[in-house]
């Protein structure tokens, strides 16, 4: 047998090499790589010091103690895109993100960087909101995942995830793992940045630990929405508007942002003449003398509602009281506002409404005079900003209230627990209190003034 040349061999291995070494991927038709697989051509770390590392087609953020959430931000901005990665954590302590049409000032935080705008969160730990949406270093939480508690299961810790965002006109929504999680409707910005997050970490022993991104990839051109399957809750932060999906899911608007359409005043046939005001889409009811309903009064639907969703904006002025009740049937009577379960609106640190009643069920967001709102103070905004409140009252009389985006109480009308509550507040004189088949929507004039928008409720059944 006649031996290879040592020039055969070569060209024969040469050969091999060509046919049998793994082909490079190419993207899908219409999407482009942000990421090569081998260095961080096109992106720059930012605002912190964490480090950022190409290992196996794969960015790995690594964090480092004593430092400020770092980013690696893309050098281009995009406005309308459907962005698709693989993101896997390792410890329970990597919180991380990916800042969509996001921000970044150099000269911030004293001039060491600092990135801002909206974040989909990728969080590992027992709260499980990953897939959510986050205002960085802005406003906080825009879409907490309490508002889609089902997807919480999607995402896989120490597995890699697939995320999919859609950012197309005002709409930003959010899948993993096909999951889909969550849903926004924000104008604050239309383009900017993305950006990978290594989050800072508060002891030391965690440096190290890894966060490992890759497959990043966008699709800019011929977008179509990708419709949910599923009924998911909307964050609209549009004034007194509806979207689409909102209205083929249900939803309608109680506020027209024009006029009085569906309201009168409580044991009125009109609306009130005076005392509340509508300018530029804005709800208000005009500063008085501080008494309860003494003045323009409340404002009741002229519809009854019994199983509902029930949504509202509203923002108070230094020291306001008011309230939105439900289940308002205005067959009591009474003098002063009408009755019915109310979820208090008040600020806890001025209004002495705050101190009285018992354990604080007197506080915003509390079901007023029964049952406190457990609240932590990040999830409230200041005075002065608007915050948004939710009512869901289920078929089987489960009520839940929530302060922007997070549940702070829930309970069941008519359960033996709701009528003792009952028993030991103002409310005891009143038989049946809150137990109504169906209500009124109620609007409160306290005397104090207090500004409303983009209220809405979707009606439930079984």
């Amino acid at each position: 047998m006649r031996k290879l040349s040592i020039l055969a061999l070569a060209c024969i291995a040469s050969l091999c090499f060509v046919q049998c070494a793994p082909e490079k991927k190419n993207p899908p038709d219409g999407w482009t790589y942000l990421f090569d697989g081998k260095t961080l051509n096109g992106w720059k770390p930012v605002a912190g010091e964490a480090e950022f590392i190409v290992e196996d087609s794969t960015i790995v953020g690594v964090a480092k103690a004593n430092t400020p959430n770092t980013f690696l931000i893309s050098e281009q901005e995009y406005g309308d895109f459907i962005l698709e990665l693989d993101i896997k954590v390792e410890h329970k302590t990597s919180n991380s993100g990916v800042q969509i049409r996001s921000n970044y000032d150099p000269e911030g935080k004293k001039g060491k960087g600092l990135v801002y705008g909206y974040q989909v969160e990728l969080d590992p730990s027992e709260r499980a909101w990953a897939g959510g949406i986050y205002d960085e270093a802005r406003r906080g939480w825009l879409y907490p995942l309490s508002l889609n508690p089902e997807a919480s299961k999607a995402f896989k810790f120490g597995e890699y995830n697939t995320y999919k965002i859609e950012a197309i006109g005002n709409e930003i929504k959010t899948w993993i793992n096909g999951v889909e999680t969550a849903y926004l409707i924000d104008s604050t910005d239309a383009r900017g940045i993305i950006g990978l997050q290594v989050h800072s970490i508060g002891n030391p022993e965690d440096a190290g630990n890894k966060t490992y991104f890759k497959n990043i990839r966008i699709k800019t051109d011929s977008l179509k929405p990708t419709p949910f399957k599923k009924e998911v809750y909307v964050v609209n932060n549009l004034k007194n508007n509806l979207s689409e999906y909102e209205k083929q899911t249900g939803w309608k608007l109680l506020f027209n942002g024009k006029d009085g359409e569906g309201w009168v005043g409580a044991y009125k046939d009109s609306f009130p003449d005076f005392g509340w005001t509508i300018d530029n889409g804005i709800l208000t009811i005009e500063a008085s003398d501080g008494k309860e309903s003494a003045n323009a009064g409340d404002i009741v639907t002229t519809r009854e509602y019994s199983a509902f969703d029930l949504s509202f904006d509203f923002k108070l002025t230094e020291g306001a009281n008011s309230g939105v009740k439900y289940f308002v049937t205005l067959s009591e009577g009474n003098k002063g506002s009408a009755i019915g379960l109310e979820y208090q609106i008040l600020d806890d640190e001025k209004h002495p409404d705050a101190k009285k009643g018992k354990g604080g069920n007197r506080t915003l967001a509390s079901l007023y005079d029964l049952i406190k709102a457990e609240k932590q103070p990040r999830f409230t905004k200041p005075i002065g900003e608007w915050n948004k409140g939710r009512v869901i009252v289920y078929p089987d009389n489960k009520v839940e209230h929530y302060l922007n985006g997070v549940k702070v109480l829930e309970y069941q009308r008519g359960s033996e627990a709701y009528r003792k509550l009952v028993a030991e507040s103002k409310y005891k004189i009143w038989e049946n209190f809150g137990e109504a088949p169906k209500g009124h929507i109620l609007l409160q004039d306290h005397g104090n003034k207090v500004s409303f928008k983009s209220v809405k409720i979707k009606e439930l059944h079984n």
